[in-house]
């Protein structure tokens, strides 16, 4: 072999290694940006609390003005959640401070049994807290919520019930056991439980209730119905309708990642290949529709105004001509994603690179708050729910958690690291 064949050689390996730890640094460099400037605008909304820890934030009025909920709302975990995730990454105690302080006011939920949402109210908030401090006794609240959880368990239905009752929007018929695939988060509350204490009945309630909606709330073609309904005596299937989406039969754009999200943390925590399997389909047809725009941010839901798809006659949407964006969506897929693409080699660039692409086009102008605005919420363009005629176009508190959850995702992936390492 030539000396100048050498050379050349030895030259395109030091030109790769440099563009490769130019790429690196430049996305590093990324990560840290967006981390300063959550820190200033957390800073700046716990200001706007006035230090109320019994007040939580979920998004602002017509005004621009914040606006706070009780603990007993499914999104009182979300901030503390935040203000971890922010802690974690800045190393500032300030936020420490703030985010030991708004977790511990979240206490008496606990023993709250009332509807499902536990694992947002508390393993966004004491299971960060417990993850990043060791304290025994944030532990031992998880464990106690878990038991609260699991008090919803139907083994006739092999569900969780969701809310106590649900109204349809055709305006005929109230179901006494409806199930939302957005259920599939609060499981790993349970699989937290299990593994803490040893007690296996957390952990089969969560893989029954996983089992029971990839066979009832996944449609054969991988998108998802949003509540499954079921009768408690027999156990049958009694309707498969939406709340939130614009249609029955239509795909509620943050349902869907709901449940990519929600399968990719069962598959993790139980390493059935079903799971994966129902991950990935969903992740796949998430990212094969025609109605996702180039900068993959969804519109609430993937069927709003096409032929084919009805709202309920009490439906709001059916007043709605706007296709709005829900950046919620985006931010929840984008962490599912960074995740999935560690489980599976058949399509792991692609999930990769469809999270780098979602966490680019929300971290943008078109969907990052200026400093200073937006009530000091992180995005703008979320959808809570239109067919109620609530939250639309507007920050919401969850998708700041997971925007800052898949950016730290992303961090860990980019230091080499395991995705779930603190």
């Amino acid at each position: 072999m030539s000396r100048p064949f050498l050379f050349i050689t030895a030259l395109c390996c030091m030109l790769v290694a440099f563009r490769n730890d130019n790429r690196d640094s430049k996305n590093k460099m990324f990560v840290e940006d967006n981390f300063q400037y959550a820190q200033r605008q957390l800073k700046a909304m716990l200001q706007d609390t006035k230090n109320n820890t019994t007040s939580f934030p979920r998004s602002i009025n017509e005004a621009g003005k914040l606006v706070s909920t009780d603990m007993y709302d499914w999104t009182s975990g979300f901030f503390p959640g935040s203000l971890w995730y922010a802690y974690e990454y800045t190393k500032d105690t300030t936020l420490k401070t703030a985010a030991t302080k708004w977790t511990e006011g979240l206490a008496p939920l606990q023993y709250f049994t009332r509807h499902h949402d536990l694992g947002f109210m508390m393993y966004c908030s004491y299971g960060n807290a417990y993850r990043l401090t060791g304290n025994k006794s944030y532990r031992d609240i998880l464990v106690q919520s878990a038991k609260s959880l699991s008090t919803r368990f139907s083994p006739v239905t092999g569900s969780i019930k969701s809310w106590n009752s649900f109204k349809t929007w055709h305006d005929n018929k109230t179901y006494n056991f409806p199930v939302i695939i957005d259920n599939m988060m609060n499981l790993e509350l349970l699989f937290f439980a299990s593994k803490i204490t040893g007690d296996t009945s957390f952990r089969h309630i969560a893989v029954t209730h996983a089992l029971t909606a990839m066979k009832n709330q996944v449609r054969p073609d991988f998108s998802t119905f949003h509540v499954v309904c079921y009768d408690t005596i027999t156990g049958a299937v009694t309707g498969r309708e939406t709340a939130q989406g614009y249609a029955d039969n239509s795909t509620w754009s943050r349902g869907q990642a709901w449940g990519i999200y929600g399968f990719t943390m069962t598959y993790r925590e139980t390493k059935d290949p079903r799971f994966l399997e129902t991950a990935q389909k969903m992740a796949d047809w998430y990212l094969s529709q025609a109605e996702l725009p180039k900068d993959k941010v969804p519109y609430w839901d993937f069927n709003t105004m096409e032929a084919g798809y009805v709202p309920g006659i009490k439906s709001y949407a059916k007043k709605v001509t706007v296709k709005y964006r829900d950046a919620s969506a985006a931010a929840i897929t984008a962490s599912a994603l960074f995740e999935l693409s560690t489980y599976t080699g058949r399509n792991a660039k692609t999930y990769y690179k469809a999270a780098v692409q979602m966490l680019e086009s929300l971290t943008g102008p078109a969907y990052k708050a200026l400093p200073g605005t937006n009530g000091n919420f992180l995005l703008k363009h979320s959808v809570g729910s239109i067919p109620h005629n609530s939250e639309i176009d507007v920050p919401l508190v969850y998708a700041d958690y997971y925007l800052l959850e898949a950016l730290m995702r992303y961090n860990r992936l980019l230091e080499g690291k395991n995705i779930m390492s603190n």
